[in-house]
């Protein structure tokens, strides 16, 4: 179960009620939490729901049947990509596209899940995501982060799975808004409130023997330490000069990456953006005529704009979805499904920029090189972030789990 924007919600409102401090947001805390991102790296998972054609995005075929519209271009790496992607093509020194991604699930709920915790669906167990996984493995390094740290950024993600609530994403939306936080009542007289719900809780505790119990309790502290932080500001876009909102664009994409950079600067190991609508069985080119220039400003501005404040190297940049579209073009101008053979690009956190990783054949139906898996990429983030991959987790009916589904890293990006 994954902690909605809802759930977390009430436990805010509920906290709030019962009392917390006031804010103190006057006091300066761009220092400390600069400070804070630099102990650890982070991940930013830009996930493209509905799986997007990567065919005409990253491994274009002109000239090809299946090729479509879509024309190359050239680009600051060793790689080309397509022409509506100009901003991100100046960039492309710090990302690499792995073509050669071949998966097993070409269902959005069950290719979702996969790719988003390097297992297949499984009745008897719920695993992990990605994000809950790495916010459990930084948990050590983070005793000075106030924020919740897993945060999903215009939709939701996966759950915790057998991890705990405590590792479940705050979803939030693109303008970063959280409600609910101020205050009721005085200082003092919310002290007390406090004070009653502790001992209620302790009570529910007693009474409720169990990780539920516990997982609640450890929602509400935190709950409770977000409203007195000043670290809340990282959520506040608005604050952003003009000049910089400008950069990332007017779009939901652009404020969710902007929203991003300012999670990962205030010290938030993972932060996913959600940007849906790419199942594309119809139209698929003039819809792609209108959404690739708001991938192409928001994804330039976050690499450009983490390089230049010195956080790439601390920072993995992981773009992919559920999987990619059909080679074949429908009669309906569209694509569909498609899991054996397509992209995603991955970069920052120092691993190797300007890459293109595996090949396709020349009409996109097959890798041709070596295949690789949702589990290969995730187990190169983790390693990207420091993470052993020798860890292992025991699920709540006893099974051991390896960190990344027990995937390979990808050698040419990491070596």
């Amino acid at each position: 179960m994954s902690m909605t924007r809802r759930h977390f919600l009430d436990h805010l409102a509920g906290a709030a009620a019962f009392g917390a401090a006031s804010f103190a947001l006057g006091r300066t805390v761009e220092a400390a939490a600069s400070k804070l991102a630099r102990e650890h790296k982070s991940c930013i998972l830009l996930w493209m729901s509905g799986g997007p054609p990567t065919i005409d995005i990253w491994d274009l075929k002109p000239g090809a049947a299946t090729g479509g519209p879509s024309q190359p271009i050239s680009t600051t790496g060793d790689v080309q990509i397509s022409s509506l992607m100009p901003r991100v093509a100046e960039q492309m020194k710090h990302l690499s596209v792995v073509r050669s991604m071949s998966t097993r699930e070409a269902d959005h709920t069950r290719g979702a899940y996969y790719l988003r915790t390097g297992f297949v669906p499984n009745p008897n167990v719920i695993h992990p995501s990605y994000g809950s996984v790495v916010a459990h493995e930084m948990a050590p390094k983070l005793a000075g982060l106030e924020l919740p740290s897993f945060v999903s950024i215009g939709g939701p993600s996966e759950g915790p799975g057998f991890l705990g609530m405590a590792y479940a994403p705050l979803q939030v939306d693109p303008s970063g808004r959280v409600r609910d936080v101020q205050p009721l009542v005085e200082k003092e007289r919310m002290n007390e409130r406090l004070a009653l719900l502790a001992e209620i809780e302790n009570r529910f505790a007693k009474q409720r023997r169990g990780p539920a119990a516990g997982e609640h309790a450890k929602v509400l502290e935190r709950t409770v330490s977000l409203m007195r932080s000043d670290q809340m500001k990282a959520f506040d876009v608005g604050s952003e000069p003009t000049k910089s909102r400008e950069r990332y664009g007017d779009s939901g994409f652009g404020r969710s990456c902007l929203l991003a950079r300012r999670l990962v600067e205030a010290g938030v190991p993972f932060v996913e953006v959600d940007f849906g609508g790419w199942d594309l069985h119809d139209d698929c080119f003039t819809r792609l005529d209108e959404k690739l220039p708001q991938l192409d400003q928001g994804m330039s501005a976050l690499v450009s704009d983490l390089e230049e404040r010195g956080l790439l190297d601390q920072t993995v940049i992981l773009w992919m979805g559920e999987f990619g579209r059909t080679p074949r073009i429908n009669g309906d101008a569209g694509r569909d499904h498609y899991a054996r053979a397509w992209s995603a690009v991955v970069g920052g956190g120092g691993l190797k920029g300007g890459l293109a990783i595996g090949e396709t054949s020349s009409d996109g139906t097959m890798v041709e090189s070596k295949p690789h898996s949702a589990e290969d990429l995730m187990a190169t983030v983790c390693q990207a972030l420091g993470l052993s991959l020798q860890t292992n987790f025991t699920s709540t009916n006893g099974r051991p789990m390896k960190i990344a589904g027990g995937g390979a890293p990808i050698s040419e990006l990491v070596g």
